[in-house]
């Protein structure tokens, strides 16, 4: 299903109708600041599983997750001083700070070293989603088998049909990945320069 949600206004009966789709283990599509995510509730380990064979991708590999803001982020990661001054500068935008996970974060999420990549995108629909789920939502680019960057709601779509329950179209996305930084111990380390300016960490 294609669903056409207001970038700047969501509609909260639309959000609702997404929300109730998550609540049941639903995985659906939305815009983020970045690129369009796929993404469902952190808490439903069968949709996550359905994510993991939609992407091919090897369990050893966890997805990030989207926190509606730094104090939904502190439930999920250990947040030091340090990182929470360094976060609250910079979000919402484009950037996975990369944290410890906290012991609400289910194991499948988390990396041998018990971090997870956490996004708080610059986007009015996929906030919304997060607050109104209650629960972080997993955040992965969709991509075409090849790897390829989707970015068009209704291609999307098109290319996964009934595999996904819904696609919200919702703002033109840039595209471009979010940049990638470690906050682990304080010692912050540049993972992958993408959209959002890291020259602070460099």
């Amino acid at each position: 299903m294609l669903i056409k949600i207001n970038p700047h206004n969501p509609q909260q009966r639309l959000i609702t109708r997404v929300v109730d789709v998550l609540k049941r283990g639903g995985v659906v599509v939305y815009p983020t600041d970045t690129n369009y995510g796929i993404g469902c509730d952190i808490m439903n380990q069968k949709a996550i599983e359905r994510i993991y064979q939609l992407k091919q991708r090897n369990k050893s590999k966890p997805f990030s997750f989207i926190c509606s803001g730094l104090k939904n982020i502190s439930y999920y990661a250990k947040v030091s001083n340090y990182a929470y001054k360094t976060m609250k500068r910079l979000l919402p935008g484009p950037y996975t700070f990369i944290l410890e996970g906290s012991k609400l974060v289910p194991k499948i999420m988390l990396t041998k070293r018990k971090t997870a990549g956490i996004r708080v995108p610059d986007n009015k629909i996929c906030l919304a989603l997060v607050e109104e789920l209650g629960n972080p939502i997993i955040t992965t680019s969709a991509t075409m088998p090849n790897g390829s960057i989707l970015n068009d709601a209704s291609l999307i779509h098109d290319v996964f049909k009934n595999r996904i329950d819904i696609v919200i179209n919702g703002s033109i996305v840039s595209g471009k990945p979010s940049s990638v930084v470690s906050l682990i111990n304080d010692a912050p380390e540049v993972l992958r320069k993408g959209m959002g300016d890291v020259s602070i960490f460099e």
